[in-house]
């Protein structure tokens, strides 16, 4: 049972690249918030500013959302973000810089990865390259098999 419940745990963690510490934070954190802990925890973990990219099909992989966010490829609500755990709200807007470059490179992603998955949180504008954040995620948002009870059961001991 335990390793059953921990396979599913580090599966989670790899689905959104966080670490061990981080982990814990986010759990400690859905403990707190009302509702379902395994909801709340995929709807933190889902908000992330780099998970938010690469569903939005802006990257192609999140190893590459977290390094395009991280050197401030990125912008929220007109603002330079580089930090990929930035946690985003219904109503940010979220872009390409105005460089030149930057802008190609996102385009050709989203060429690459167009009638992918996009949740249904988050609207998409292809053409003006932006994302918008409607509301929050839902459990049925996620795309993952991931049983989020065992989680929940691993980390309450």
């Amino acid at each position: 049972d335990y390793g059953v419940r921990l396979r599913e745990k580090q599966k989670l963690k790899r689905v959104f690249g966080v670490l061990e510490r981080q982990f814990k934070r986010y759990f400690a954190e859905s403990e707190r918030m009302k509702g379902n802990t395994g909801e709340n925890l995929l709807t933190l973990l889902s908000r992330r500013m780099d998970n938010v990219v690469l569903s939005a099909g802006f990257a192609t992989t999140l190893a590459q959302a977290r390094q395009m966010v991280n050197h401030g490829h990125y912008l929220v609500n007109g603002k330079r973000v580089t930090i990929p755990s930035f946690r985003v709200r219904p109503g940010d807007v979220i872009q390409p810089r105005t460089k030149e470059n930057t802008k190609k490179i996102v385009s050709g992603f989203i060429d690459v990865n167009k009638g992918g998955f996009r949740p249904e949180w988050i609207s998409v504008d292809d053409d003006a390259m932006a994302i918008t954040v409607t509301t929050l995620p839902k459990r049925e948002d996620f795309q993952f098999p991931i049983q989020e009870q065992l989680i929940v059961e691993l980390c309450s001991k």
